[in-house]
């Protein structure tokens, strides 16, 4: 029995032994365009690359630093790998978790040259519950006890074909990748 994926680019991945060299953008790119979130119980299909681009733009437009924008556009990126799992069962697989958190330090150490400081975590974190405000809100008609967070950026939770989300996608990680490397440098 195999223990790899074969990954868009036509790779092969073991996410329980993510390696760097294995994980291309473009893979993730193409794979969060096509996972919907909510497990797909959601009005209409609405996928985890829409969602990752949402909170990029949303980092953005807080201007927090290029590191905390590139990781918003890059914090789901393991689901490329693992796929989807909704947030009240993640939390009963413990060992899920563990594998999903090993692929995006790879995939941070990749792209960011490092893990994320524990503020950078909070801040991405953050971004990504305020966007889950509206996820379920206009997604799945939930409501929230908590505040409407208030947003920055104007963001679509519209339905977007897969191909133009991808290319989207990858337009935002090359921009956000650039401005990153360029103030590292």
């Amino acid at each position: 029995m195999q223990d790899y994926i074969t990954t868009y680019g036509g790779g092969h991945f073991v996410p329980v032994k993510p390696e760097a060299d294995r994980i291309q953008i473009r893979d993730i790119a193409h794979a969060l365009s096509l996972i919907c979130r909510g497990n797909g119980h959601v009005k209409h299909f609405f996928s985890v690359g829409q969602h990752c681009i949402n909170c990029a733009k949303e980092a953005v437009a807080r201007k927090y630093s290029k590191s905390v924008c590139l990781a918003c556009l890059l914090h789901d990126a393991g689901e490329a790998y693992m796929s989807d799992v909704p947030r009240p069962l993640k939390k009963y697989i413990p060992k899920y978790k563990s594998y999903e958190d090993k692929i995006l330090e790879v995939i941070y150490g990749k792209y960011l040259g490092r893990n994320l400081t524990e503020e950078e975590e909070r801040l991405v974190k953050l971004i990504d519950d305020d966007m889950l405000y509206f996820d379920l809100r206009e997604l799945l008609h939930e409501t929230s006890d908590r505040e409407e967070p208030e947003m920055q950026s104007s963001f679509s939770l519209c339905f977007e074909p897969f191909e133009q989300v991808e290319k989207e996608y990858l337009e935002m990680f090359a921009k956000l990748q650039e401005s990153f490397l360029r103030t590292k440098n």
